[in-house]
């Protein structure tokens, strides 16, 4: 079992990770989730031993990571987000260099390493050298050294980053055999990757764990209270957004052509979370004879889930605006730290604009300076032509040219 407690990393003014807790079960497979720069990375690099937490404390199975940091480390494998291979090594070679590196007996390491090459599917890979693999390959490369050695834990860092289509279900493949010998825990902004291969899913979010639970009770907890309804309705989107505008307390989510010719799809809420509009979504079709075609009731995507979660605020066509919230350890919400870190954004992007409007200056002025040194280098350029025809002019001798005028 891995226990992360309390832990927090500081760079310099800003917290990369604030207060962090959480636990991960034997045979668990873990879903970290969340945007680039949300604490991700530094949060498997601690859990590692990879770098040293500002406070807090992991530990691997009872052992601290920190005083106990050889037992514990032996319990993981670590896979980075850029595999740590060699590629002027033969794979073989360099798992047996890995196995080297972490202790593996050699009257063990033949049979080892030919499971790990048949589980990650790189046998035919043996001989090659690693430069020489594609990317694909090298992942696996990447993972089976995270293998050697049989460890309890293994954690991955964007295990699918760089990968095609194909080579991202092989690799989902693997992580999904994993999960039966061995606790996962992996990175990831990619929403499918994680609801495709994960137990759990953990939502991070400027360094604070906004979630933690399977999706389907993530969407539960969400949807609690909040009667989201779908409806596709027959008619023009101009009459049927200002039938909206006549029942306000209808809000319009979202807005989409119908897969039906003529048709519009609606996601509609109530304006109470604990409002049944299906009556009044009724009486407002048919006040402006708008035949229903369609009419269910709608529960939030992991895609929906993590945006909402993670500070995004979106608005219907109508007008109307869904704060952000953060979901806290028992289901409640946190509309105030939402609006925080709503306003935060507003702050940086503001700032962002900022330096933005400056680095245009500062590119008009360096336009500018360039224009002069290319007018510059023109004169002088020209000045030295001049120079060089007037020598020119006089070198010549009075002899060479009564020689020219003989010929």
């Amino acid at each position: 079992m891995i226990e992360v407690r309390n832990l927090t990393k500081v760079y310099g003014q800003h917290r990369a990770i604030d207060q962090i807790n959480f636990t991960v079960e034997d045979g668990e497979i873990v879903g970290f989730l969340g945007p680039n720069g949300a604490g991700k990375t530094t949060t498997m690099n601690i859990m590692t031993g990879f770098i040293a937490a500002t406070s807090g404390d992991v530990s691997i199975n009872g052992l601290d990571i920190v005083s106990e940091a050889q037992k514990a480390k032996a319990k993981i494998g670590y896979m980075p987000d850029t595999p740590p291979v060699y590629g002027d090594m033969r794979v073989d070679e360099y798992l047996s260099f890995v196995a080297d590196i972490k202790g593996v007996k050699r009257n063990q390491r033949k049979e080892m390493l030919a499971d790990i090459k048949r589980q990650v599917r790189i046998e035919d890979m043996s001989r090659r050298l690693i430069k020489n693999l594609s990317r694909g390959y090298r992942q696996r490369v990447g993972l089976a050294q995270a293998m050697v050695g049989y460890p309890e834990v293994i954690i991955m860092d964007e295990p699918t980053i760089g990968l095609d289509p194909k080579q991202i279900i092989e690799m989902r493949d693997v992580v999904k055999r994993l999960g039966k010998k061995h606790t996962v825990i992996l990175s990831s902004h990619i929403l499918q990757e994680v609801s495709a291969v994960c137990d759990r899913v953990m939502i991070i979010n400027r360094g604070k764990i906004v979630a933690s639970d399977t999706p389907e009770q993530l969407s539960a907890q969400l949807n609690r209270g909040n009667n989201r309804m779908q409806i596709r309705v027959k008619g023009e989107k101009s009459r049927i957004l200002k039938a909206l505008t006549e029942f306000p307390m209808i809000r319009n989510v979202d807005t989409n052509t119908g897969s039906e010719p003529g048709t519009m799809d609606l996601i509609l809420s109530g304006e109470k979370d604990d409002m049944d509009i299906r009556e009044l979504i009724f009486k407002c079709m048919a006040k402006n004879n708008l035949p229903i075609l369609l009419m269910k009731s709608t529960e939030l995507t992991l895609e929906e889930i993590f945006l909402t979660l993670t500070g995004d605020v979106r608005s219907g066509p109508a007008g109307h605006g869904q704060s952000s919230i953060i979901l806290t350890g028992d289901g409640t919400t946190d509309a105030a730290t939402g609006e925080a870190l709503a306003g935060k954004a507003d702050d940086e992007g503001n700032e962002a604009e900022a330096l933005a409007d400056s680095d245009d200056e500062g590119n008009e002025a360096e336009a500018l300076a360039d224009s002069d040194d290319e007018d510059n280098e023109a004169e002088a350029l020209a000045d030295s032509d001049d120079n060089f025809l007037e020598i020119t002019e006089e070198s010549e001798s009075p002899e060479e040219n009564q020689t020219g005028g003989d010929k």
